[in-house]
């Protein structure tokens, strides 16, 4: 626990001779309590920025050094209060790369590795109203322009962008005017 986030007890345990962690080491009850309040103070930081995953934010605790026991248990009781969702994350998390170009391929790919499970993450990427195939073709046209690639060596490269930007050959296909690009289907 940083000494920024310890309780304020200092002043009590000065004059009985006893330092703050003497005190809280102690007390199993009160350094759990310590720990808890410490790990909800940092949750609830990380969540006013940003909507995270239940995984990410475990894993961002416990990487700042908070007991994994406290980390558990303060992200269960967030989840009772709905402050940390999954599903919220998701429909953020697919909304905001969508609208930097991203396609499905990349984002399922994404939130798999955020912990988030494929049901979730199919149910929330198809009600996402979204026109992959119009999003996969402005993509193209703001990397490469209006005019369709007639050289088989263009129309390869522009696929090549199209897929790594996570679209498939459909998407693809249909961006690039509606020909075979030569890629495998997904």
């Amino acid at each position: 626990m940083r000494w920024s986030e310890q309780p304020r007890r200092r002043v009590a345990a000065g004059r009985k001779g006893l330092s703050t962690v003497d005190l809280l080491s102690a007390n199993p009850a009160v350094s759990s309590k310590a720990d808890e309040k410490a790990v909800e103070a940092a949750a609830v930081r990380l969540l006013a920025g940003r909507e995270h995953s239940v995984a990410e934010l475990q894993r961002k605790l416990v990487h700042k050094g908070h007991p994994p026991a406290a980390v558990t248990a303060v992200v269960g009781k967030l989840q009772g209060k709905k402050l940390v969702s999954d599903e919220r994350f998701v429909a953020s998390f697919i909304r905001h790369h969508a609208q930097r170009g991203q396609g499905p391929v990349r984002i399922r790919a994404e939130l798999r590795q955020q912990g988030i499970t494929d049901e979730i993450v199919e149910e929330y990427l198809d009600s996402a109203g979204l026109d992959w195939p119009s999003l996969a073709r402005s993509v193209r046209i703001r990397k490469f322009g209006a005019a369709l690639p007639r050289a088989m060596a263009e129309r390869a490269k522009q696929g090549r962008f199209l897929q790594y930007r996570g679209f498939n050959s459909d998407q693809i296909r249909a961006a690039l005017g509606g020909s075979d690009v030569g890629l495998a289907d997904d």
